[in-house]
């Protein structure tokens, strides 16, 4: 099994073998692509699934540094939190896999906190939007959570 995420159609595919099992539309970054530390960019190149985060919380379930923070998204703490990046209900963290491309130095998809996590239902998919990582609906990240395993690899490509 492998992930691939085509950014230039915005969209996650879940591979067996070589048949579909699943499809996504997601939001990459507003920047566009690249690796270096700090670029808000989503990062290009061989990746593994490092971590699953958020098992069994509730959706929307808010997450802070990794961490659920015991609240959950709605429109009222949008509005108090206007600024905020949302993290939601699911969280599964990227490592590079590419020693000078996307692992290690200034270039560290891991170090840079790049996941695939859930965002608010109001956020646009389908269109580049996010800080660097990959943003789902949160129906549609639970579905990809509980499918693929840790250390999963993942391309992204344009």
């Amino acid at each position: 099994m492998n992930i691939e995420i085509n950014i230039a159609t915005q969209q996650l595919t879940v591979w067996q073998q070589q048949q579909i099992i699943a499809q996504f539309i997601i939001s990459s970054a507003l920047k566009g692509v690249g690796e270096i530390q700090g670029s808000e960019q989503t990062p290009r190149g061989q990746h593994i699934i490092r971590a699953k985060i958020g098992q069994n919380q509730p959706i929307n379930s808010v997450f802070k540094a990794r961490r659920p923070t015991g609240e959950i998204y709605n429109a009222q703490l949008a509005a108090q939190f206007p600024t905020r990046d949302w993290i939601l209900t699911r969280i599964m963290w990227l490592s590079g896999c590419e020693l000078g491309k996307n692992r290690g130095g200034q270039c560290d998809t891991m170090r840079r906190y790049i996941y695939i996590h859930g965002t608010p239902d109001t956020e646009p998919m389908g269109i580049p939007k996010s800080h660097g990582c990959i943003r789902m609906r949160n129906e549609d990240i639970i579905q990809l959570f509980d499918l693929v395993p840790v250390y999963t690899p993942v391309i992204i490509h344009e």
